[in-house]
């Protein structure tokens, strides 16, 4: 794991400035956030094209499926919880219904807002967006993946949600590795037990294993970045010789990585555990970190379950 670090919010923003440049179709719509989802940067550099619809979500989406129904493609932003919750019904019943080129940056996910406590806290935002027909699930890494995911994003066509930290992340992917869409990564060879992580859990999923190595124990890492698709075949692959497996997710265990992966390797009959946010909501701290430690979402607690699969 690398020592440098990088802020995905700023690494989002400057990528939405670099899709802008290349391409006269982007347009960025914003729900009062602009200094904290980065969607500043574009509005300085093509103002024409940024639209501040206020802290309106709803119609912000409407709006982006009628630029997007004009072709445009349109990024829109806001915290994850209120850009997967509030305009739901939008996004389904007007964006992904017809597959249209809308792309929701949900920034701030999971803990990652630890001051502002549970109301601003996304825990369930992957739930909501896979449980929706034509959605693609983004949740990058770190900021090298954030780029890519943000350009893959705006590459393919069809609505996308892209999960968005909001503090500063170690690089755990190399700036040039490939990405692709749907296509879990292994990142971390192991013989043991294989430990399927996404966003900030691959850093935690990293430091377990150079603790568990020291005790004899070999674990493959995945990096999971794409929630949805998910290419089942791989994912089944990946598991064909291990004694256990690990899901680890910065996300309430109801509807995100675990679920995915559970309903992948239904019947086949090895032990499995997953490292995420119990059934409840979040709440403030003074810190990320201790936020992390308090809901288990650490490099212990996944060192615990690797263990526990292996019992």
């Amino acid at each position: 794991m690398s020592a440098v670090t990088q802020n995905c919010r700023t690494v989002y923003g400057q990528t939405l400035v670099e899709l802008g440049r290349e391409d006269e179709r982007i347009v960025v719509l914003e729900a009062d956030l602009s200094k904290t989802t980065m969607s500043m940067f574009f509005q300085q550099a093509f103002p024409g094209r940024y639209f501040e619809m206020g802290i309106g979500e709803a119609n912000m989406v409407s709006t982006a499926v009628g630029l997007a129904l004009c072709g445009k493609v349109a990024f829109v932003n806001s915290f994850a919880v209120f850009a997967a919750g509030r305009p739901y019904d939008q996004i389904r019943q007007m964006a992904y219904l017809r597959d249209l080129n809308v792309k929701i940056g949900g920034s701030s996910c999971g803990l990652s807002d630890f001051g502002d406590g549970a109301t601003h806290q996304g825990i369930e935002d992957v739930a909501l967006m896979r449980a929706v027909p034509n959605m693609t699930v983004l949740s990058p890494a770190d900021g090298n993946e954030t780029r890519k995911a943000v350009r893959a994003a705006a590459a393919m066509n069809g609505p996308v949600y892209i999960r968005i930290n909001r503090n500063d992340m170690p690089d755990v992917v190399p700036p040039d590795a490939e990405f692709r869409i749907g296509q879990p990564t292994v990142i971390r060879e192991g013989r043991d037990v294989v430990v399927f992580a996404t966003g900030y859990m691959v850093a935690k999923a990293l430091a377990a294993a150079e603790e568990l190595g020291k005790e004899g124990i070999s674990i493959r890492i995945v990096n999971v970045s794409t929630l949805k698709p998910i290419d089942e075949k791989a994912i089944r692959e990946l598991v064909k010789d291990a004694k256990g497996i690990v899901t680890a997710e910065e996300h309430s265990e109801v509807g995100g990585l675990s679920a995915a992966v559970a309903f992948i390797l239904r019947g086949s009959g090895v032990p499995m555990e997953c490292v995420a946010i119990r059934d409840v909501f979040g709440q403030s701290a003074l810190g990320y970190e201790q936020l992390l430690e308090h809901y288990g979402l650490t490099s212990s607690a996944i060192t615990s379950a690797v263990k526990a699969v292996l019992r």
